[in-house]
């Protein structure tokens, strides 16, 4: 035993490379926030899924059925700490108006979203982990909770919403170009992940919306995790307040497959939707060598870490 916590002190206290890659795939799916990390430098990744739904307007009196697919592109480029990333949507809706006793269709399909941009951690509580090595005299010590823990990681993200051609999803001039920017928070507290977005979306055009993101996973097990999260929107054009379950499974270590669901709390419209969809990356990531430090070293130095993923799986068989 002793020579164990021995071993787990020294791996736990080496100096080694601080990546965001993981081991395992770290995916934003199934909740609708970004995490706090990037998917790490030479990785290449593919978000997708498709969603089927109901709005229903109690004041126009009138229902769409909804359709569609979501998908983003995630590249970690340059440094770790860098995600240059493409986020989308193309929805299929037929809205059913009643005017008297007589009901009128009209039909829309279009790209409902798309937004280019960059992620950037600008601070990692993590980074010295190092620091917190265990008390191997006192049991106590060890489980006292560590009031740093609430200091989140945080993440700041920049970029662009585009649309080409006639769009029915645009309102009567709004911009085919405009900016998004958000504040990204990540708190790792073992098998339970805390990820916050504050978000200001098209705030230079005339119906700016500016929301929060709250989105909370639990690792059940090292293949299967589930989650829970608001979401709220304050803007004059469209207001809503929403909230998301679902869960994850992880296949293999780059593949992982989920299901989630939603509803929201008012009338104008009322809203469900149910999606499910996937998650596949592309690994070309290679450990550096830092200050001596083995590539095999960095390797299982990271497996003893909390991995740094949106959506967290247990990392202990």
């Amino acid at each position: 035993m002793h020579k164990s916590l021995t071993y787990f002190l020294f791996i736990c206290t080496v100096f080694n490379v601080h990546a965001q890659y993981t081991e395992t795939i770290n995916s934003n799916r199934p909740g609708e926030s970004q995490g706090g990390f990037a998917v790490g430098k030479g990785v290449i990744q593919l978000e997708g899924g498709g969603y089927m739904g109901n709005d229903d307007h109690a004041l126009y009196r009138q229902e769409t059925d909804v359709f569609g697919a979501m998908y983003g592109l995630r590249i970690g480029l340059l440094t770790e700490n860098l995600e240059l990333n493409l986020f989308g949507s193309f929805q299929d809706e037929t809205t059913s108006v009643r005017i008297g006793n007589r009901e009128q269709e009209a039909h829309i399909r279009n790209f409902r979203t798309n937004t280019f941009g960059a992620k950037y951690l600008v601070y990692d509580p993590y980074k010295n982990a190092e620091e917190d090595k265990p008390n191997l005299y006192s049991w106590k010590a060890n489980r006292r909770f560590k009031w740093k823990t609430l200091i989140p990681a945080i993440s700041v993200y920049g970029g662009g919403n585009f649309s080409v051609g006639e769009n029915p999803y645009l309102y009567p001039g709004e911009s085919k170009l405009s900016p998004k920017a958000a504040i990204i928070t990540q708190n790792n507290w073992g098998r339970w992940v805390l990820v916050m977005n504050f978000i200001a979306d098209k705030f230079t055009e005339e119906f700016p919306s500016y929301g929060a993101i709250a989105t909370v996973t639990h690792a059940v097990s090292p293949k299967f995790a589930l989650f829970g999260e608001y979401q709220g929107y304050i803007s004059d054009l469209y207001a809503d307040d929403i909230v998301r379950g679902g869960a994850a499974y992880l296949l293999f270590d780059n593949l992982q497959m989920d299901i989630s669901g939603l509803i929201n709390f008012k009338d104008t419209p009322s809203r469900w939707q149910i999606a499910g969809g996937f998650s596949y990356r592309l690994d070309f990531h290679k450990d550096d060598e830092i200050l001596g430090d083995s590539v095999d070293e960095a390797r299982d130095n990271r497996k003893q870490r909390s991995q740094n993923s949106g959506f967290q799986f247990d990392d202990e068989e």
